[in-house]
């Protein structure tokens, strides 16, 4: 197959920043990506409904003319949330979701939730007007090996919080291991994932072999070769619960390579084609339009997009560098290589 058309597709789980960045982030996702739910871990973080509408604002100032674009917005959730909140997202216009960091798990995650069973009064009202609950997940015990962290949140936070909220809807985000995957399976349609074109195109030698690759540095962090091969399983199995989420996370190249680089992979402005780089080498690609467009959006309950993209089967090299900032750079995910998909 050497052209394929889509449905314009979304992305489930996208970072922007704010301020100067946007003048970066908010075209490359808008010409992606028809709609994008947009992370919260701001500076300060996008705590209520109302900072939720004026970060919105915000990108909606940044995207180009002639392009559509519908950020969907998600607060940030904090020891101090109010259950009074999740009524209000339910009301609202543009907010769809929360989401749970916990306390120090990724980039600005400081004010992340410190011990789940503190929120519970909050999540009764989540599994009450079924909002959905977005989840980094991971625990952040020092003493836990980073590469084990996703699968110790699923046997000591994910399993007792579902047992005790059964009726919870919730999205594992970023989903990196077999395990996770499993977790998904083994419960009901109210239990979804998004997957990364990283974790589906690379996996931990990528970033390790011959030399540290900062760039393919990402939290959850790349796991083994077999995890990467589960998640291309699942993500092209046509299975409705595993969706399309970049975690496109833009950080400057000096403060990617560096002695204590960021946490992130900045995908936004090649994302489909990476994720049809993906599908097609598992011989999947006419799995990629349900991963893509249908299924987040059947999942939070927003209709299907009805415009629709071309993909041509045609070499093209990821930029080494863009512009970013005031006079910096930032590195694209695969800089410099050659992919065999092009958006037309």
């Amino acid at each position: 197959m050497n052209t394929i058309t889509l449905l314009q597709p979304d992305d489930w789980h996208a970072h922007l920043r704010d301020g100067l960045a946007l003048e970066r982030t908010v075209p490359d996702l808008a010409k992606q990506f028809s709609r994008a739910i947009c992370m919260p871990n701001l500076v300060p973080p996008v705590k209520t409904v109302e900072e939720a509408e004026a970060y919105r604002s915000r990108i909606m100032a940044h995207v180009p003319e002639g392009i559509e674009f519908d950020p969907r917005m998600v607060l940030y959730f904090t020891d101090q949330t109010s259950p009074k909140e999740i009524l209000k997202i339910k009301k609202s216009e543009h907010v769809n979701a929360i989401k749970l960091y916990p306390a120090g798990a990724t980039t600005n995650s400081d004010n992340g939730v410190s011990d789940i069973s503190k929120v519970y009064a909050v999540i009764e009202q989540l599994e009450k007007y079924q909002v959905p609950l977005l989840l980094h997940g991971e625990v952040t015990h020092n003493h836990v090996d980073i590469f084990d962290r996703e699968k110790r949140f699923l046997d000591e936070v994910l399993s007792p919080l579902m047992k005790q909220f059964p009726g919870l809807k919730l999205v594992l985000e970023h989903i990196t291991t077999s395990e996770a995957a499993n977790f998904v399976l083994e419960h009901d349609r109210n239990v979804a994932a998004t997957i990364t074109p990283q974790h589906l195109l690379f996996n931990r030698n990528d970033m390790l072999v011959g030399g540290v690759k900062p760039h393919f540095y990402c939290l959850p962090i790349l796991k083994r070769q077999t995890h990467q091969q589960t998640l291309l399983e699942v993500a092209t199995s046509g299975n409705p619960k595993f969706f399309l989420g970049t975690d496109s996370a833009p950080h400057s190249k000096n403060a990617k390579e560096n002695t204590c680089g960021c946490a992130g992979c900045y995908s936004a402005p090649t994302a489909i084609e990476l994720y049809a780089q993906a599908f097609d080498q598992a011989g999947k690609i006419d799995r990629l339009e349900g991963f893509a467009s249908h299924f987040g959006a059947d999942f939070y309950g927003l209709p299907r997009n009805t415009s629709t993209i071309t993909l041509v089967k045609e070499d093209q090299i990821i930029p080494e560098s863009l512009d970013y900032l005031d006079g910096e750079k930032i590195v694209p995910l695969y800089a410099g290589k050659t992919i065999q998909w092009r958006k037309l």
